[in-house]
């Protein structure tokens, strides 16, 4: 099993190997693996599973970038996989996706609780107090790719002076939504700091930013070989939400605790261990 080299994915691998050897299974796995070369070694019948994202698959893998719902994201990349003996399960209900994000205190004081609602705020200050511009925090990658930023003013009608972006690394567009140095900054819905830092995700009202559902995906050959194994990643994946796993996250990132700390208090507290 190969999972990928950030939080989420540390406490997928270890949840995986407590639930399936509780299982009966044998699991080795295989951490920090490159997408690209966890793609590789899946085809190439090096890894037996991974836990991976509709989004990624379906734009990095397939190229393919046409706005679609969770549904039809899941459905294709399913659909184009299986041609290749690769087998998408259950996607779990986390959507771990890009989202814009205000601190909480400051969303419920302006009564924002979407994007079309923050930039109409924002349109109102450039129009009316113009020294006071909101200022948005955007990682350099997507503030220059041609999926990002330019398509998402097209599509919300969001108008922005040069100096209302603030770039930066992505990490630091956490802290910089919670210390007020931008009042909106661009996150991932299940970071665990979203919960740590008290932040608010904004509702993505037009659907611009594509799912992110994660997902057991395995051989063709590994799952005839061994049955059960798709009914028990199935169960795993059903509890996955964003509320689950962003806690997770937080208590890795925020509270310093072990992956493996974290995923067996989780199995546990749901019965599974």
């Amino acid at each position: 099993m190969a999972t990928k080299s950030f939080t989420e994915q540390h406490i997928l691998s270890a949840m995986t190997v407590l639930w399936l050897e509780k299982k009966g299974f044998t699991v080795i796995p295989k951490t920090n693996i490159a997408v690209s070369i966890s793609r590789s070694a899946m085809l190439n019948k090096q890894i037996d599973m991974t836990w991976e994202y509709t989004g990624s698959s379906l734009i990095i893998f397939n190229h393919i970038t046409t706005p679609m719902s969770s549904k039809q994201a899941y459905d294709t990349v399913r659909r184009l996989d299986a041609g290749l003996g690769l087998v998408w399960l259950n996607p779990a209900p986390m959507n771990n996706t890009y989202a814009f994000a205000m601190q909480r205190k400051r969303a419920r004081q302006e009564r924002i609780t979407t994007v079309s609602q923050l930039v109409a705020r924002i349109e109102q200050i450039r129009q009316q107090d113009a020294e006071h511009n909101w200022m948005l925090g955007l990682d350099l990658e997507f503030a220059g790719r041609s999926d990002g930023l330019q398509p998402l003013q097209k599509l919300y009608g969001l108008q922005l002076d040069r100096p209302q972006i603030r770039q930066m690394d992505p990490g630091l567009v956490y802290n910089a939504i919670r210390d007020g140095f931008v009042e909106a900054g661009l996150v991932y819905t299940t970071d665990g700091r979203v919960k740590g830092f008290d932040l608010q995700i904004l509702e993505d009202d037009k659907h611009f930013f594509p799912s992110y559902n994660v997902t057991p995906v395995v051989r063709k050959e590994v799952l005839a070989a061994n049955p059960g194994l798709a009914a028990a990643l199935n169960q795993l994946s059903a509890l996955l939400t964003n509320e689950a796993i962003t806690d997770m996250n937080k208590r890795v990132d925020i509270d310093h605790q072990s992956p493996q700390q974290v995923a067996h208090d989780f199995l546990q507290a749901k019965g599974m261990l």
